[in-house]
């Protein structure tokens, strides 16, 4: 479970980020989101270890819960007791390692992935991509009816994704949403605390 004032997840992708990284990353978990996840699909185990040393120690001082993803051995390595995976990767993760995390996440598309989620011992889930977004160019979004399906079928809190912004952000959170993951425009923003401000309830 994920509890904090805010409700909203910061995804991160380097490659968007405006300026260092590490600077930006202060920035954002210096505003205190629900958390952030640590999610660089292109690097390899070497390379993703180093980063999340150093975001765990950024968030660490900033009292802001850090999600690694993707790689378990490595959150397990860095004493991170919170992970985020692909569904289909999580299915090959034994129980007993799943069970070593307090917060497991995992991204879902449908109904039955969400409940095959919630089954792998899943904490929360994220489900999209909810609106139409730079980051799926050509997939349109699955939209706040699907969002409700899957907020109503788990009984664990559900993140949306995709496309989430200051002006939808109400609507995710009247489908039932416990909140909402945002990517681009953290890791792009001009002005970090003016963003996360705009998704202030």
């Amino acid at each position: 479970m994920i509890t904090c004032m805010s409700d909203i997840i910061c995804v991160t992708n380097r490659k968007l980020c405006a300026g260092n990284f590490n600077e930006r990353m202060e920035l954002i978990a210096g505003c205190r989101p629900a958390a952030v996840i640590l999610r660089e699909k292109d690097m390899d185990e070497a390379q993703y270890e180093k980063m999340a040393g150093s975001v765990m120690e950024i968030c660490r001082r900033n009292d802001t819960l850090c999600i690694l993803h993707n790689f378990p051995d490595i959150a397990e390595k860095l004493g991170c007791r919170a992970l985020h995976m692909p569904l289909a990767v999580l299915r090959d993760v034994s129980e007993s390692k799943r069970r070593k995390f307090d917060v497991l996440g995992a991204s879902c598309h449908s109904c039955e992935e969400a409940k095959e989620a919630e089954c792998l011992g899943c904490t929360y889930i994220t489900a999209g991509h909810i609106f139409d977004t730079d980051c799926k160019k050509g997939a349109p979004g699955r939209g706040l009816e699907f969002l409700k399906k899957i907020c109503t079928c788990v009984t664990v809190p559900v993140y949306a994704i995709g496309g989430i912004n200051e002006y939808n952000i109400g609507n995710v959170r009247a489908a039932g949403a416990a909140g909402a993951c945002v990517m681009s425009g953290a890791m792009k923003c001009s002005d970090i605390s003016a963003y996360f401000s705009s998704f202030e309830k």
